[in-house]
């Protein structure tokens, strides 16, 4: 097979400075993730080869370098099945870049897109009760800034079901926080989606930005020296606040409750709420509503609700039957014990 006249970096260095942030409009999240798989393939592929990374060739990039790749980092890193299966869609993402700018290597990048995503088992969504929320929420000391900061963001999360990315870089200028209270969130691909707002955390954001003095371009969560807070940022608030409430009510305790916990809650409760899983695929912001339907399967209390309709619809029960109660003698007998 022919060289392609153009080589593996020039195509490297197209898919990351041109396709993905310029076409397809990828965060930078997106693309750090791209990165460190194609690092970890190409550090790979030039160890079996015996050479260094910068001599790797196109022709060196096969279905079968990529397929040891897999295997190696799921038995040699123990990575899960899921974590492979992550690795092999930001590779997958590479070669469908190569397959359009490079028809020389047709085939061989064909064989590398039929390579099969790896089974995995889904977990359960972990979430929490509206009554465990309000108690995180309600932890922060609301008389201090940083209290009422992180109030607002706590409560913030839980109504917009926002991702961390898009609350860390929310702005003054994307909030409304005047009938109609709204919001205007920047998600994955850079698509955005307008939400409603509680009257309850526009009021906390309108005092946040009072105390602030904060101008309509400035991030509206910001730490002490000023900066936008990070993703670990927002994450240690939580977990702070979430261990506070632990005190109280000791179950959060072996719950591992991080900003991503708040998302899937708010998913939870409109769901409880009756609201169709094809609006909260709008407003989570998901490509998919088979993703959104992973609510469903997670809360058992709407199962636990529709087994006990299907019951009663299915009339199995006769109509005089009657409750079965333990005698009088037996029941003293097993108290006394």
């Amino acid at each position: 097979m022919s060289r392609s006249p153009c080589g593996l970096f020039a195509h490297v260095q197209s898919y990351f400075t041109e396709y993905l942030p310029k076409q397809r409009g990828a965060s930078v999240h997106t693309v750090r993730a791209y990165r460190d798989a194609l690092t970890m393939l190409f550090k790979f592929i030039a160890e079996q080869r015996g050479r260094g990374v910068a001599s790797l060739q196109l022709d060196d990039i096969d279905a079968e370098a990529v397929m040891r790749f897999l295997d190696h980092i799921e038995a040699q890193r123990s990575n899960s099945a899921a974590t492979r299966n992550c690795r092999r869609a930001a590779i997958r993402g590479f070669f469908k870049h190569l397959l359009r700018n490079d028809l020389a290597h047709s085939q061989q990048y064909a064989r590398m897109l039929a390579i099969p995503a790896k089974k995995a088992r889904q977990r359960p969504a972990t979430y929490l009760e509206a009554e465990d929320v309000r108690l995180i929420i309600n932890m922060p000391n609301q008389r201090t800034f940083d209290g009422w900061r992180d109030y607002a963001l706590l409560l913030f999360l839980y109504n917009s079901g926002a991702r961390v990315s898009e609350a860390a870089g929310l702005r003054w200028d994307d909030l409304q926080l005047a009938a109609p209270r709204q919001v205007r969130l920047r998600g994955k691909g850079k698509k955005e989606r307008l939400l409603p707002l509680w009257t309850e955390t526009a009021n906390a954001l309108h005092r946040l930005r009072g105390m602030s003095g904060a101008a309509g371009g400035q991030c509206v969560f910001l730490n002490r020296q000023g900066q936008p807070l990070t993703r670990d940022g927002v994450a240690y608030i939580l977990r702070k606040h979430a261990a506070s409430a632990a005190c109280d009510n000791p179950v959060l305790r072996h719950k591992h409750i991080t900003p991503h916990v708040l998302r899937h809650s708010c998913a939870v409760g409109l769901l409880q709420s009756g609201t169709d899983v094809t609006v909260i695929r709008d407003y989570l912001g998901h490509a998919s509503v088979a993703t959104t339907g992973r609510y469903i399967t997670t809360n058992l209390q709407m199962k636990r609700e529709a087994m006990l309709a299907f019951w009663k619809k299915a009339g199995i029960e006769p109509a005089n039957a009657k409750t079965w109660k333990p005698k009088g003698d037996m029941l003293a007998f097993l108290q006394s014990l």
